[in-house]
């Protein structure tokens, strides 16, 4: 007993892609925790973003105490250098940024050498219609990566203010169709988000991650300027009690389809609370954004600390607040 109280395309079938293949129905031997088939040595997820497009800062967040690292977004036709911002604000963070620019032959020999070396290493993905995301999947399936995250309700993408269940069952169903591995669908909280998890579910998604940036706006009180030139991601800890909330909502109507949680991480305690109304795993990424590698340690060990003192394991946070609601 703890001491926390409560209670149709085809699937590549050889190569790398074929070994990536092998066990993933397999449901992993238990650890600290687990999603999309993976066992990881902690909770505490880098979610994707401009610190994760580069193979030395992903080696590092893994030494540094990542459970895993989510790949910065890999796009098949990356955009051009340019335009591309962050604003920090006393609550977290603007950004308008998109998707990495290095070319995909670029990412597959890394995400090759990181499967190789068998490191939790998720890869996102998104592409500009669902047959080309099909097809980047297909790709990077081929050199063993472990698992995937779709990246298809970026804002700073035209149209992506406009999520619809209906496009991310079109997105999500491409993919299942071109490969085997798991993959979770990265969504932002808001209107309609429950019609939209369900039909990732319903066309093969095997997590989902919650949530992605929400519209943000700033502005400069003196000139009255709309800073970064209009509505972009906005992440950090302002957006943590609303997804927070969404996910309690999601588990107490049922839903039971593993939750990659991401919004607002600052420290242990957050990644606590998420557990608690029922993520599987907690993204941490804004707030890396400051001194990266010791803001990972110390969440990853201050977590771990928690933990031991309430002599328990990660599966007794896990919805707890659930059961007592």
């Amino acid at each position: 007993m703890s001491g926390l109280e409560g209670e149709d395309g085809e699937v590549p079938d050889t190569g790398r892609g074929a070994r990536a293949a092998t066990g993933t129905g397999v449901r992993p031997a238990p650890g600290p925790a687990q999603i999309l088939g993976l066992r990881l040595a902690s909770p505490v997820v880098v979610g994707s973003g401009l610190l994760t497009d580069q193979e030395r800062n992903i080696r590092r967040l893994l030494e540094d105490g990542a459970g895993a690292v989510v790949t910065k977004t890999i796009h098949p036709d990356p955009s051009t250098p340019g335009g591309e911002r962050l604003l920090r604000l006393p609550t977290g963070m603007l950004n308008s940024t998109t998707y990495s620019r290095r070319p995909v032959d670029d990412w597959c020999a890394m995400l090759c050498r990181f499967a190789d070396e068998k490191l939790p290493v998720i890869a996102s993905l998104y592409a500009d219609s669902p047959a080309e995301l099909a097809d980047l999947a297909a790709r990077v399936t081929a050199t063993g990566t472990p698992a995937l995250e779709l990246g298809i309700s970026c804002l700073n993408e035209e149209g992506g203010l406009d999520d619809t269940p209906e496009r991310v069952a079109a997105y999500t169903a491409a993919v299942r169709r071109r490969t085997p591995v798991p993959f979770s669908v990265k969504l932002a909280s808001g209107e309609r988000v429950r019609e939209r998890v369900d039909a990732a579910v319903a066309s093969g998604a095997n997590a989902i991650t919650l949530s992605d940036t929400l519209p943000g706006l700033a502005v400069d009180a003196d000139t009255g300027e709309v800073l970064l030139g209009g509505v972009f991601g906005y992440s950090g800890p302002g957006i943590k009690p609303l997804v927070l909330a969404e996910i309690f909502g999601l588990r107490r109507t049922g839903l039971t389809v593993p939750l990659m949680a991401s919004g607002g991480v600052e420290n242990a305690t957050d990644v606590a609370e998420y557990l608690s109304v029922g993520a599987d795993v907690v993204q941490v990424y804004t707030a890396l954004h400051r001194n990266m590698h010791t803001t990972l340690r110390t969440i990853r060990e201050d977590f771990d600390g928690w933990l031991g003192s309430k002599g328990g394991e990660v599966v007794d946070v896990m919805g707890r607040s659930i059961k007592r609601s």
